[in-house]
């Protein structure tokens, strides 16, 4: 984990929200590009856009609740050679403007930034109206679109940076609410389209995203007191894959786990599961949602409901190696 530049999971990591390191993120963006602008659907503190508004008012615009008006008028910003970064909760965008973001944005190969923050049951009390879990499953099989979750907001806020460099393809990247263990330091490397062995092991590949990284690493801790010695690979870029990398882990170990705050159903899981069916194929299961909406309720508790922790992923890994 040394040689990641990681922190280490046994001390009490600070915590922050993931959606403050993508804020700082798009304010540094704001200042290194004068074509970087910004639109947000009325929740531009919620989504942390307010440091770029308040920072550059003139290349701002508040939409207001008008999601599909949102990413239509980032098309066209786009199009004008401008880098815009749209924001709002991802049950609005891309839950309610799927077809906006498909038709103006992809199909016209427009480089929008789409910001979907408050994602996965960890959002807690708001309920399974916001609690997005489809997400990934609708942005990775958009054409020309990328998709990033990042695992901390460290992590967001070098993710958010990358992405405002990227001139030509669409992205999307996926933001929780509520504060999660910073595990990763200024010097962790991140780059689109990269995957990372954070932790090396030989009997199991634990493949992750997103917030389920740092449950990840603590289930491997966990696995190897108990002989397993597992290998956690962080996917931050879901699309597109670093085939290269996951492909090298798991022809290693031989199995793999899948862990998503999100629907298994076509989601980060599925894409992991149809790149082994081709070119590796081996036993594995799928940590996530399971065909069912979330709940309204404290955002560690809902995380133990639902089965999306450490102690959920050890169980499963000791199922998959024995």
């Amino acid at each position: 984990m040394k040689q990641m530049y990681l922190k280490d999971i046994h001390e009490k990591l600070d915590e922050e929200p993931i959606r403050k390191g993508f804020g700082r993120g798009l304010l540094q963006a704001g200042k290194d590009d004068e074509n970087i602008v910004a639109a947000c659907a009325d929740l531009t503190g919620s989504t942390q856009m307010s440091l770029f508004a308040d920072e550059f008012p003139k290349r701002f615009v508040q939409i207001g609740v008008a999601e599909q008006n949102l990413v239509t008028v980032g098309s066209g910003l786009a199009a004008m050679g401008k880098i815009p970064f749209v924001s709002s909760y991802a049950a609005f965008s891309p839950g309610r403007n799927w077809e906006q973001i498909r038709t103006t944005i992809c199909l016209n190969e427009q480089p929008v930034k789409i910001v979907g923050s408050h994602a996965g049951v960890s959002v807690g009390p708001d309920g399974a109206t916001h609690q997005m879990l489809e997400d990934i499953a609708l942005m990775r099989v958009l054409p020309h679109m990328v998709v990033i979750a990042p695992g901390d907001s460290v992590e967001a806020e070098k993710a958010t940076i990358a992405m405002a460099k990227d001139k030509k393809n669409p992205c999307y990247i996926r933001l929780a609410r509520e504060k999660t263990p910073i595990f990763t330091t200024d010097k962790t490397p991140f780059e689109i389209g990269k995957a990372y062995v954070l932790s090396p092991g030989k009997d199991i590949s634990i493949i992750t995203t997103g917030t389920m990284t740092y449950h990840a690493l603590k289930a491997a801790d966990s696995l190897y007191k108990d002989g397993i010695d597992a290998e956690v690979v962080h996917v931050p870029t879901i699309k597109p894959l670093d085939a290269a990398t996951i492909l090298g882990s798991v022809e290693k170990t031989g199995c793999a786990i899948t862990a998503e705050e999100a629907q298994i159903a076509a989601g980060f899981g599925s894409a992991i599961a149809e790149l082994l069916a081709e070119h590796q194929p081996v036993k594995m299961k799928r940590i996530g949602m399971r065909d069912r909406f979330g709940e309204s309720g404290d955002p560690n508790a809902l995380l133990e409901h639902f089965g999306l922790t450490a102690k959920h992923i050890s169980m499963a890994a000791h199922e998959l190696v024995e």
